[in-house]
This record gives structure tokens, sequence and C-alpha cells, in this order.
């Protein structure tokens, strides 16, 4: 018997290209990944080289063109080779930095930069030696994004940053800071992008978070007193950056429920594989049949969720997935991760609840997913209006 998830033969939304990608990237990261992350996960911080050497092999920033010296790959379906290779080496974690500074801030560069910023900023970007952060969340405004505090107001050429940010990804390596501030008392239409640079008087890195789990994630609070801003750092117009944000908000949550959704299929292969050789009472604990149904459970949400997480990746790279169809992505393949560690877990018995067996990391890394890209409480509500409730 097969240790791992039953799967049809070839995942229809791929093409060979993506299969060849695939196959080069799980290289990278078992040559240049995995025997550098106990370090990094120690160290609860990459190394800068990780995106510098992510660029050269050509894994980062696909999407800058190659006049800015990207590799001018536009096709979505990519960058979810790349996440699920990561989960599948064990090393989303690290590879959390380089995925955000690809997946989530860079698109916000080429949708609204004018062409003196896409210059001064994308060869950098494409190379990995300007790291990428986006700044929204505040010590007191998560999902409610009209909450955002912090402030950008003109002063002649220049704008005047004041303000905090909190749970920053990269915001220790960053160099580039795409910042939410309001310029004006509009819930919706007062709110701006901007992009601090490494560097900027004004612009400090408060202590590096320490969270329950994702230790090879750098997560830090950024702190803005009087900082200086040319009018050449307002990405797009002023009073955009509400739309800007919501508009980018189904390819973040799509991206989570894929790395969630292999997350899956990774614990649930840890689980299989455990509890076929794990012996109580002179059988194997998979024989039980309080194991069996467990898995059986499991095998069929895993199952059901890739059909229709597969599904929002073909509808999102034809330009047809709604807002609804990402939160449900995102909600239940989050959920789903948490529900799978956690019987992995209690079938490990006590093993589980240590650093000998990667089921517990994969455990305590799955909660913070239910929480980032807007609560799942978030989720419930706006699938619940689209639905006209």
């Amino acid at each position: 018997m097969s240790t791992t998830m039953p799967s049809p033969a070839k995942r229809t939304i791929f093409e060979p290209e993506h299969d060849d990608l695939r196959e080069s990237y799980a290289t990278f990261l078992q040559k240049e990944v995995v025997p550098k992350y106990d370090e990094w996960h120690k160290a609860q911080l990459v190394g800068r080289e990780l995106f510098t050497k992510s660029a050269e092999h050509g894994f980062l920033a696909m999407e800058v063109p190659d006049e800015y010296g990207g590799p001018g790959v536009e096709d979505w379906r990519f960058n979810v080779v790349l996440a699920e290779e990561a989960v599948k080496a064990g090393v989303g974690d690290a590879m959390a930095g380089p995925l955000l500074h690809s997946d989530v801030v860079l698109p916000y560069i080429m949708a609204s930069a004018d062409d003196e910023q896409k210059q001064r900023w994308l060869p950098g970007i494409a190379s990995g030696e300007q790291v990428l952060a986006i700044a929204m969340t505040e010590p007191g405004t998560g999902s409610d994004l009209a909450g955002i505090k912090s402030t950008a107001k003109r002063d002649g050429d220049s704008y005047i940053l004041n303000g905090a940010k909190t749970f920053i990804t990269n915001g220790i390596n960053a160099d580039l800071v795409v910042v939410a501030a309001r310029t004006s008392e509009d819930p919706h239409r007062g709110l701006s992008m901007f992009v601090v640079e490494r560097g900027m008087d004004g612009f400090e890195r408060g202590k590096q978070i320490e969270k329950l789990g994702q230790h090879a994630s750098d997560t830090a609070e950024l702190f803005f007193t009087d900082v200086r801003l040319p009018a050449e750092n307002l990405l797009g117009e002023e009073g955009t950056g509400f739309f800007q944000l919501v508009g980018r908000l189904v390819p973040e949550r799509l991206i989570l429920a894929v790395s969630s959704t292999a997350g899956c299929e990774s614990a649930f292969a840890m689980t299989m594989d455990y509890i076929k050789e794990r012996k109580a009472f002179g059988k194997p604990i998979g024989s039980f049949q309080n194991s069996r149904f467990a898995m059986a459970e499991l095998a069929t949400k895993i199952e059901l969720t890739r059909c229709f997480v597969d599904r929002c990746i073909d509808r999102y790279v034809a330009g047809t997935c709604t807002v609804q169809e990402a939160a449900m992505a995102k909600y239940w393949a989050t959920d789903l991760l948490c529900e799978v560690t956690d019987v992995g877990v209690q079938l490990h018995g006590g093993y589980g609840y240590t650093m000998e067996y990667p089921i517990g990391k994969a455990w305590v890394d799955a909660r913070i997913g239910k929480i980032y890209a807007g609560t799942n409480e978030i989720m419930k509500e706006l699938i619940g209006k689209t639905m006209g409730l």
C-alpha cells in the first residue's frame, strides 16, 4: 500500500515547463536551503544570500521583465510550483520571505510603479539585492484596512510619514517596504501606498517578534517617525491605496491555500508512514479502526480540497477567480491543515509532541494560516456578503 495520498496521474493545470521548474527547484532547495535550514531556524532569520541565490537560479521575482534583469515570466502557475515544493521540502517557513517578495509585494510595484520607479527599484528586486516587505498591519489594526492609523502628510515635494506596523514578514531583511498610510480622513479613498527605503531617517526596526512557529521566517515591528519621503516614492496615485490592497488579496489568499494544501498532503504522508511502522498491542497502530477511520476522513477531505484549489488556480490564471472563491479556498485549506496536523500529532502519540518527528513542527507552523491574509472569520464574512447575506 502506498504511503502517500492517492492522486491523479497528472494534474491538468500544469504544462511540461512547470514540471521542469518543479524538478529544478526541488534540486535547488536540497542543495542551497536544506543544509542551512537548521541554522536559519535557530536564528529565526534566513541569510540574505537566500534571495540572491534564488535570483541567480531564476526562482525570484520571475514577473520582472528581462529589461530590468528579471526572467519576465508572468504565468502565476510557476509561483504555485515554488510554494508547493518549498512545503514538500520541509522548508516552507524559510522560503516564506522569497515567496512574499515575489508573489505578494512585487505585484504592487509592477502594477502601480511609474517608469522612473521601475528603473530605480526593479533591477535590485530582480537580483535579490533589494528585499521587499509590505506593511499593512498595525498594533491596533489587522484585517480592517480602513482602520489604518499611520499618516503621510504632504509637505512641499515630500510626505512626512508617522506610524507603526507589526507582524511584518521580511521586516528585518527588507530594503524596500511598501507601506500603507493615511493621506486623508476618508476611510477608503484616504489610503495611499509608499515605498520606504532602508536607511531613511526616522525608519527603525523594532525587535524581532518571537513566534510560536514559522521560526525561519523573520517577523518584526517597524516604526516610522517623521520619515521624509520624496513624492517620487508614492506608489500609484494618492488615495488609491485601499483599492491596491484589496486588488491583491485574491492571489495572496490563493497562494496560502496552495501551500496549505501541499502541507496537508505532506503531513498526511508523515502520519501514514508512522502508523504503519509503530506498533501497539502487537499490531501496527494503523490497523486499528480508529486510525483507519481518521485517515480515511482526512484522505477524502484532502482529495476534495486539492480538486477545488486546483480549480481556483486554473480560474485565477484565466482571470475568472472571484473574491468569494479565494476566501473559500483560504479558509478551508488552512482549517484543514490544522486538522490534518492535529490528527497526525495524536496518532504519533507522545512522539508527536517532540521535535524528533516533523509532524510536531508542522502542527505548530500550521496554526498561523487561520490568522494571516485575513482571519478565517473574515473569510466567512466575505463569503456571506457575496451571497447577499
